[in-house]
């Protein structure tokens, strides 16, 4: 099988970590930060409602929970997850045909579905974005102002077991200075396109020509 050009990015963190702002802002500064491969973030389906402002293919495929069970039964998620009473999955042909696109993907998941996609793909990279405090994690939370306190303390409570997770992924980043961590961040995503199969597949006129393999 050819491997693909583009790597697979699974970026995982409580709510109210950033991760979802530090994917955003990565991709809007992708020219800035150079990197080597174009990116996009995968567009999951779900069964919760649209918050305002959210658009239907755009932040999510919005379907219904028959619907869903439905692509559940014909294997067609990469991986599926039930989070506060809703599913989310990603499309299995979706992301294998960015992959082999030469597009990097970023999967804006939890790590339940981390978990899921290292078991079918060990080549994905995982990165854990924690809080620098559990007090600034509860602020950060309320001051959204789109949730009532029962639920931010549902979610609070759900964040200490989802941080009980972050040894198992590749890279953990601390979310205290923003553009720091999204420093930190880019330089991760560029690292793993210039890892010796990637440049090898990238440059292989140049290759062939500079580089003699030792059989």
């Amino acid at each position: 099988m050819v491997q693909p050009l583009g790597n697979l990015f699974i970026v995982a963190a409580p709510s109210g970590a950033g991760k979802s702002s530090l994917i955003n802002a990565l991709l809007v500064s992708a020219e800035k930060y150079a990197l080597l491969n174009s990116a996009e973030l995968s567009v999951s389906h779900t069964t919760r409602a649209p918050r305002e402002a959210e658009i239907d293919g755009t932040h999510y495929h919005f379907v219904s929970t028959e619907t869903f069970e439905e692509m559940i039964e014909e294997d067609a998620f990469y991986e599926h997850a039930r989070v506060f009473d809703n599913y989310y999955g990603t499309s299995k042909k979706a992301i294998s045909d960015k992959l082999h696109q030469g597009v990097d993907v970023f999967l804006d998941i939890d790590w339940q579905g981390a978990r899921q996609i290292k078991a079918i793909n060990p080549a994905a990279i995982g990165i854990f974005i924690l809080p620098p405090s559990i007090d600034i994690l509860g602020s950060r939370l309320t001051s959204r102002g789109t949730d009532s306190e029962e639920v931010i303390r549902k979610r609070m409570s759900q964040a200490i077991s989802e941080m009980s997770h972050a040894y198992e992924f590749d890279y953990i980043l601390v979310n205290d200075d923003f553009d720091d961590t999204l420093d930190k961040f880019a330089s991760v995503v560029k690292s793993k396109s210039l890892d010796t199969h990637k440049q090898r597949m990238r440059n292989a006129t140049l290759f062939n020509q500079l580089v003699q393999v030792d059989e």
